[in-house]
């Protein structure tokens, strides 16, 4: 039975990232849940792929253009484990708070739209890639699949997360019910706890 009598401090992070380095954005979050945990945060969400920037190019180059940025975008993309996650498990660790974070993942020389949730006591708990990028991200991103569709006990309760227009897909949203969501994270170039 779920308990729905627990009372937590959530909060979304609208910041801005340091465009074109995945450092000082890094530094960034690092600085953001250090500043939530003064305010007794236990749940911090950060925006879609804020490490280290969303690709706003993709909406105003056309394709032929983009390779340069593309290539910026991938020489300072996130590799999972690596730096940027260690970092971001000490803070969470240290904190004692559960952070939902979305990165530009870089494996197998392609990028992916990923969402990362780690637990109060630092542990990465899930890896999920955005199923289907929606319409220009489809020039950047490679397709997830569907193993990261999933629901992950944490200190705070059982968390799942959605990005942007996945939202749209009511399989996707079922998937997570069936497994008891109780608290949903929704990613966009903007967050939200729902």
């Amino acid at each position: 039975p779920m308990d729905y009598t627990k009372t937590i401090r959530a909060a979304t992070a609208q910041i801005s990232p340091v465009l074109f380095s995945c450092n000082g954005t890094t530094e960034k979050v690092l600085e953001t849940i250090a500043k939530a945990a003064q305010s007794g945060v236990k749940l911090i969400v950060f925006p879609e792929t804020f490490i280290p920037y969303y690709p706003y190019f993709s909406f105003v180059q056309p394709p032929v253009l983009m390779g340069k940025e593309h290539m910026r975008l991938y020489e300072e993309a996130v590799v999972v484990p690596g730096p940027v996650t260690d970092a971001v498990s000490r803070a969470a660790r240290s904190y004692g708070m559960v952070v939902v974070l979305g990165v530009n993942e870089r494996d197998g020389g392609s990028l992916y739209n990923t969402q990362l949730v780690f637990d109060a006591d630092g542990t990465l708990v899930l890896k999920r890639r955005k199923i289907t990028p929606t319409y220009h991200e489809r020039m950047v991103w490679g397709q997830g699949d569907g193993a990261g569709l999933r629901v992950v006990e944490t200190a705070v309760g059982r968390v799942g997360a959605l990005a942007c227009w996945e939202h749209y897909n009511p399989l996707a949203r079922y998937a997570l019910m069936t497994q008891q969501e109780q608290i949903h994270c929704g990613q966009f170039p903007g967050s939200m706890v729902g």
